[in-house]
């Protein structure tokens, strides 16, 4: 079974991953994980990423798509994979689509999971980190016993720059722009499973689950 996952920041995207993998026994691959992983090995496209990396530029996609590629070859990713982080754009998915169908292979789900913009901005926005130990917080879903201190170590609890709403909203309309045609693109080819994102973890799985099986 080969899927790809998309959300949006807040959307418990990694949450229903991990379910994911339990359930079906396929990897899920973060593309973020498998360039840093070639990077390290030194393989011949983590080699040629690395110099991008260094230099603060953008990999390009043939690289990508090339160490992508490379992954899915792997043993384990005979039975199926869950797709993490890729593909980005629609160029990506279109080379996506030509080096499976090269495999004899196919996407057989994209599943997007939802969740209003408000409702992101309370999961995102409500988040709190100690400055000690690290450990983390939510106002509404899992506050600390007393405010501003950490349960775990007493160190002070701060809101991070990336769980502020400013930078919440940036990265929300960088994910909308980016991911508006890869949806539409999808939905064309009779992929995509639009799965509501709010509710229960257990909840939204069940969610996944009918849409993959039913």
């Amino acid at each position: 079974m080969d899927l790809i996952l998309l959300g949006p920041p807040g959307s418990g995207k990694g949450t229903q991953a991990k379910k994911m993998v339990e359930r079906y026994h396929v990897p899920q691959i973060s593309t973020g994980d498998i360039l840093r992983a070639a990077v390290k090995e030194k393989t011949r496209l983590g080699v040629e990423a690395k110099q991008y990396m260094d230099q603060g530029r953008l990999v390009p996609d043939e690289v990508v798509v090339g160490i992508v590629r490379d992954r899915l070859k792997a043993p384990d990713c005979t039975g199926g994979f869950i797709l993490d982080g890729f593909p980005r754009t629609v160029p990506q998915a279109e080379a996506l689509g030509a080096t499976l169908q090269a495999m004899h292979r196919g996407i057989d789900h994209v599943l997007s999971i939802e969740v209003d913009k408000e409702e992101l901005l309370k999961r995102l926005g409500g988040r709190r980190t100690c400055r000690s130990c690290g450990a983390m917080f939510h106002l509404i879903f899992d506050p600390p016993k007393k405010e501003g201190v950490c349960d775990t170590c007493g160190g002070e609890l701060y809101q991070r720059a990336d769980d502020q709403e400013k930078t919440i909203r940036a990265r929300l309309k960088v994910y909308d722009e980016q991911t508006a045609p890869l949806i539409a693109y999808y939905r064309e080819k009779g992929l995509l499973r639009a799965i509501d994102g709010v509710g229960g973890v257990e909840e939204i799985f069940r969610k996944i689950v009918k849409a993959i099986e039913e």
